[in-house]
């Protein structure tokens, strides 16, 4: 297991900084390498972003010296969403399947995990966030069919899509770890928009379904100070809680979107329109 430390970013700080600065802070490249486990700790409410990828090997969760613990869920949760071929994730002694686009959630707790494929030449594709957490919750699996849909945006604005609230409190409880994916309308291409912030909570996106010679633009910063990240397929991109966080592509994908922080009010944002931006 591979896990990298990024430290949190003053806003004022932020201004400053050229095209390689924001990649190096804010940019997570490589999420999946073919049988290992690509982590990344960031000091953002101490959220980490990352992915595992097992094809040949089982693969196990170990704890880092970063994380001070005697295993890597002792007083974490972890949310995992599969974007490949079918997972076998054996977890406290309890073995769950997940699909292709099913989420599971992994409690405070749980030692023992592996990651394994199903079928070697269809290997999962783990992407995983986790949180601290301060109560242990039962872990479950969750699929399209349990999460909380919600169909927003239109054609016309370019942002017609369908978000599935996976791992978020109105589907099982969480200590403060929520994640969903967003999937775009064909023809569609803007995400997140009108765009926000919300002071209370991070967020991390993921972006994947990106066809071959297509990229995402990826909106970082201050309203009133806005960068842009270029991304490709299946690459991450933290957001402090000061940031906005929307993106364009050249074509419709797909992302994941996850958050951590002080409350679980998927509602608590702060809305900027996009005639107020700068």
């Amino acid at each position: 297991m591979k896990i990298e430390l990024r430290y949190a970013v003053h806003p004022d700080d932020f201004r400053s900084y050229d095209t390689g600065k924001l990649r190096k802070e804010f940019l997570i490249e490589k999420v999946f390498v073919k049988d290992e486990i690509m982590l990344v700790y960031s000091m953002y409410d101490r959220y980490i972003v990352g992915g595992a990828m097992p094809v040949d090997k089982v693969l196990k969760l170990e704890s880092a010296d970063d994380l001070k613990a005697s295993y890597f869920l002792e007083r974490r949760e972890m949310g995992i969403i599969n974007v490949g071929g079918e997972a076998v994730i054996e977890a406290g002694g309890v073995t769950f399947n997940v699909g292709f686009k099913e989420a599971l959630y992994l409690g405070r707790e749980t030692n023992d995990v592996f990651f394994k494929s199903k079928d070697a030449s269809n290997p999962a594709k783990l992407y995983i966030n986790s949180a601290p957490a301060h109560h242990k919750y039962p872990s479950r699996t969750v699929t399209l069919g349990d999460a909380e849909i919600v169909t927003l945006g239109s054609a016309e604005a370019s942002n017609h899509r369908t978000i599935n609230k996976l791992i978020v409190n109105s589907v099982l409880p969480t200590c403060q770890l929520q994640m969903g994916m967003t999937e775009l309308k064909t023809g569609s291409v803007w995400n997140t928009m009108p765009v926000h912030t919300h002071n209370r909570r991070m967020e991390a996106y993921f972006y994947f379904e990106v066809p071959e010679k297509q990229g995402i633009c990826h909106f970082i910063g201050d309203p009133d100070e806005t960068r842009h990240i270029w991304m490709k397929n299946e690459q991450a991109v933290l957001s402090p809680s000061w940031s906005i966080h929307s993106a364009s592509g050249t074509s419709s994908y797909t992302f994941i979107w996850g958050m951590a922080g002080e409350n679980l009010d998927y509602s608590d944002m702060d809305v900027r329109h996009p005639d107020t931006l700068k």
